[in-house]
């Protein structure tokens, strides 16, 4: 294991900026996330530290060493793929030897190391079979053994479970923590799933066309969001677009006048989230902002109910409430009040 530093770290395709000066540290043992959209760079960024992908610009040290120049197989640096990228006509066993006899590992030691990877990732017995012969996500856990038997200096994960059902992927992220931790392995993980990355990290960074836009613990992002960005990506957040017209004041391009918390005079959005706010048949005592609404939406989300709230033709809020026997859940049509405090909400000027 060892420290990763990228550092100002450039690609470029002709015009187009796939990745724009990215610089990060990776502590020995830490679990960083790379969190964004479609397209934001985070795969490039992960494939350039692999060496799978020639930099415009940068450089890539691990342990202290450049590695920017060095291919792939030279990196010490364990990638497993998003769709496993196992060779169909290999065993199990051999899949996981690839990478020791791309070293030239002795045998015996290869085969030691190979079944006490598998009974790392709670696969013994299964070195003789296919990998047609396993489920998803027992050939997660070989591509997850092949990049462990060689002991990298990092591991690299490219959304290793996005091929897996809800229930397989809660699961398989739980071991992968757990081995990351045991093992203090040194790892850096791309994926689109906010809740995977809240649960999984131990640092996030959430990048946007190309660029970082925001790194921090899961509640840095969460409760100090650094743009509105950020706000809509970490976490679920409902955004009234409007005027900063004094300190305090805000008001809606639908002409709700409400009591915010920061923000300079301007063109503003004003973010809130759907835990933070209350909902009742009456009005709301003891809170900044409290407003009549029509329910229009109702989503049961098991634990959890989504109310989406109309307070004017132009603003809507979603309010989300616990679900609890015998609690306050209107229907559709019915009118409510909502209210928060001025703090629950966060201000972005334009």
């Amino acid at each position: 294991m060892a420290q990763l530093d990228i550092q100002n770290l450039v690609k470029r395709y002709g015009d187009f900026h796939a990745v724009r000066d990215v610089s990060l540290t990776v502590a020995d043992g830490e679990f960083l996330v790379l969190l964004g959209p479609s397209g934001c760079g985070k795969t490039t960024t992960l494939r350039m530290v692999a060496g799978f992908i020639e930099p415009s610009a940068g450089h890539v040290k691990l342990g202290g060493a450049d590695v920017t120049l060095l291919p792939p197989w030279k990196r010490n640096a364990g990638m497993v793929f998003q769709s496993y990228a196992l060779f169909p006509h290999l065993t199990v066993a051999q899949n996981v030897a690839f990478g020791l006899e791309m070293r030239k590992v002795p045998r015996p030691d290869m085969n030691r190391r190979v079944e006490e990877t598998l009974a790392l990732v709670r696969l013994e017995g299964y070195g003789g079979r296919l990998p047609r012969q396993l489920s998803g996500g027992q050939q997660q856990r070989v591509a997850l053994a092949r990049a462990l038997a060689i002991h990298p200096d990092v591991l690299l994960l490219d959304e290793p479970l996005s091929n897996l059902d809800a229930k397989l992927r809660q699961e398989v992220r739980v071991e992968i923590r757990e081995l990351q931790q045991r093992m203090g392995l040194t790892t850096v993980m791309v994926t689109h799933d906010q809740e995977e990355a809240l649960t999984m990290a131990d640092r996030l960074v959430v990048m946007n066309e190309g660029s970082v836009r925001q790194v921090g613990s899961q509640r840095d992002l969460y409760e100090r969001p650094a743009d509105k960005f950020v706000a809509g990506f970490v976490g679920r957040s409902t955004f009234l677009d409007g005027t900063v017209e004094a300190p305090g004041c805000f008001r809606t391009e639908g002409g709700l006048s409400l009591v915010c918390a920061g923000g300079t005079a301007g063109k503003a959005s004003l973010s809130l989230r759907p835990e933070r706010l209350e909902i009742a048949a009456a009005p709301l005592a003891g809170l900044d902002n409290c407003l009549p609404g029509t329910v229009e939406f109702v989503s049961y989300l098991g634990a959890m109910i989504d109310i989406h709230v109309r307070l004017s033709p132009a603003d809507r809020l979603v309010v989300q409430i616990a679900n609890r026997e015998g609690g306050f859940t209107p229907d559709v049509g019915q009118s409510v009040h909502v209210g928060w405090r001025a703090s629950a909400g966060q201000v972005f000027n334009a």
